[in-house]
């Protein structure tokens, strides 16, 4: 089993590939390379000798509040535990920092919410996360479900 690891700069190029392909599906949000070298620190990879296989970002978006977002996992890789091992990072990482809430937004909410993650209206988030929604060919109509996953951090 390949582990989680921090994203480098050698990684980008195909985790925009992933994300846009999957993005093209409809299973997210396309985001722009430019957005993915300028937030490299926040994403984890899986790789498969050099190819990336999946990736995930965990976004400090306010106080005690980050988001998983781009989860994305290649087809010929799925159902083999990948993207739980992406999110469980997310987890561990924003518990490090001390964030005691993370969210998502998607349009898989029964994967998430197999890893401890609950339902909300979106509307209980804070506006800031919308900074992005702009961009969506679905905005203002986001069709996408709210997630939250409450933390226990050591003070």
């Amino acid at each position: 089993m390949n582990p989680v690891e921090k994203a480098r700069i050698r990684d980008v190029e195909q985790m925009h590939k992933l994300i846009n392909y999957c993005a093209d599906k409809g299973e997210m949000i396309a985001r722009p390379l430019s957005e993915i070298y300028e937030n490299i620190r926040d994403y984890f990879v899986v790789r498969q000798g050099e190819r990336v296989v999946g990736c995930v970002a965990l976004h400090v978006s306010w106080l005690n509040l980050a988001e998983v977002k781009s989860l994305a996992v290649a087809e010929d890789s799925r159902e083999q535990g990948i993207g739980v091992r992406l999110v469980e990072a997310c987890l561990e990482d924003a518990e490090a920092l001390g964030t005691d809430t993370v969210f998502c937004l998607t349009y898989a909410p029964a994967f998430f919410e197999k890893l401890g993650f609950s339902q909300v209206d979106k509307a209980e988030l804070p506006r800031k996360i919308w900074t992005e929604c702009y961009r969506c060919p679905k905005f203002p109509d986001c069709d996408e479900v709210a997630l939250i996953h409450r933390l226990e951090v050591k003070v």
